[in-house]
């Protein structure tokens, strides 16, 4: 029997951060005691004044493995995920090939992170034209919900789906009682890519804001009809938050997310040809950033998750600096943490108010509460040695996910993590990744 015995001054527990001794038995959290409580037999590790807090679950990132593990595998996405304190991601159902559309599909997802992931995984399923006969057999093998394009996802495997898609497969997802992700932008509302190729601001004005607010919109309505689940993805603008609150006060069971990028950059500052910073929906102006902040203070965004969604160098720094070509995603998943918390820090937010957002509730949203997400008595005992204070500059060839490619490259971030536990077994400790593979795959 594994005995362990974590002690910490600042330890984030779901009722506040206070100095507490943690026994881990068995790869789970079996008691919170005082924190000089003796464990005996147990081995020790004291966190000091380190921040000690549950690990972080990330709830959007895009692994692209099978069929498309050169843009990103498990291997190397698990590893930065474990490096930036991530100790539970669940994966997309696309660009991999084949795409989480089918129990094929997530069986091929399986096998590929089986034995190659440092820290565990679960999927979405996804929802395309057609494959309605395929949700039910996917929620029975395990997905956590299920994603959806309303406008083209950027890759063949993965249509974007229409209303009467969503008449079809709502009904359902509301019948399982399982969560439809959407990325919501209507086609009809987005505009032209004309003017510059190489202007950050051509990309911009194509995706307009109305785009998010007519996909809500229309989402909001149909859910209401069946009663279904909605978790609206990548959050970029006021008008959106103000059409999910809409939504949610009409009895709309919807939540919704934003990204580290949207709270960190500003379209004001991307200057022409910097494809890195592309993605969609658009970082938009300061001031919508500033909007969404207050939003998640104000709890109408329920989560930040990454959304990383890396793609070759080929792909996604075109040499014109063509933003029309260039791949729309943003890698992130080692840094989310620091990135966050470095804006949240400046606005005065506390660190255990960001915990929430990147750990309790997109473990909620997957359905994972019961062991992850939090540091209580029979949760997995995911832990994170992290300090607030330490400030790092963004290395590009320090970061563990497939490709040195990254809008954050050169700047100055606050925290890092200094150890990382996945049920009671250190997979990160100070700048290294443990070698072996110890992620297990949630189903």
């Amino acid at each position: 029997m594994t005995s362990l015995a974590v002690r910490g001054q600042r330890v984030v527990l779901p009722d506040g951060v206070r100095p507490v001794a943690l026994h881990v038995l068995n790869s789970r959290i079996a008691a919170i005691a005082h924190h000089d409580a003796v464990f005996a037999g147990a081995t020790e590790i004291d966190a000091e004044d380190l921040v000690v807090m549950p690990g972080l679950v990330d709830s959007h990132v895009h692994i692209n493995d099978p069929g498309r593990a050169h843009w990103e595998g498990f291997d190397t996405a698990t590893r930065a995920a474990a490096a930036g304190g991530v100790t539970t991601l669940v994966d997309m159902p696309l660009n991999s090939i084949p795409a989480t559309t089918t129990v094929a599909g997530l069986e091929a997802k399986k096998q590929a992170a089986t034995g190659h992931s440092f820290v565990d995984v679960a999927f979405w399923g996804g929802v395309i034209p057609g494959n309605a006969t395929d949700l039910e057999p996917l929620a029975r093998a395990g997905v956590r919900g299920f994603k959806a394009f309303l406008s083209p996802s950027g890759v063949d495997e993965f249509p974007h789906v229409t209303e009467s898609d969503l008449r079809e497969a709502l009904p359902i997802l509301a019948r399982l009682d399982l969560p439809l992700l959407v990325h919501a932008e209507w086609p009809a509302s987005l505009l032209a890519f004309a003017g510059n190729p190489c202007a950050y601001a051509t990309w911009l004005a194509s995706r307009p804001a109305a785009a998010e607010v007519a996909a809500i919109d229309l989402l909001a309505r149909l859910a209401g009809e069946c009663g279904a689940r909605i978790h609206i993805v990548h959050l970029a603008s006021a008008e959106a938050v103000r059409a999910v609150m809409r939504a949610r006060a009409s009895g709309v069971a919807i939540t919704g997310e934003t990204c580290p990028h949207y709270l960190t950059f500003a379209a004001e500052d991307i200057v022409d040809a910097a494809t890195a910073f592309k993605c969609a929906p658009p970082i938009r102006e300061r001031a919508q950033r500033e909007a969404l902040w207050q939003a998640l203070r104000e709890d109408r965004i329920d989560l930040v998750a990454t959304d990383h969604s890396p793609a070759p160098p080929s792909m996604k720094c075109i040499e014109d600096g063509d933003f029309a070509r260039a791949w729309g995603g943003i890698a992130s998943l080692q840094i989310g943490l620091a990135a966050t918390w470095t804006g949240a820090r400046e606005r005065g937010i506390p660190f255990e108010t960001v915990i929430r957002w990147m750990s309790a509730a997109p473990s909620a949203l997957a359905g994972l509460t019961s062991r992850k997400g939090s540091i209580a008595v029979g949760a997995d005992a995911d832990l994170v040695f992290w300090d607030p204070d330490a400030r790092v500059v963004v290395d590009p060839a320090a970061l563990h996910h497939r490709h040195p490619v990254t809008p954050y490259a050169g700047m100055t971030l606050v925290g890092a993590v200094k150890r990382t536990i996945l049920r009671g077994e250190t997979v990160f400790l100070n700048g290294e990744v443990l070698t072996e593979p110890l992620g297990k795959v949630i189903a």
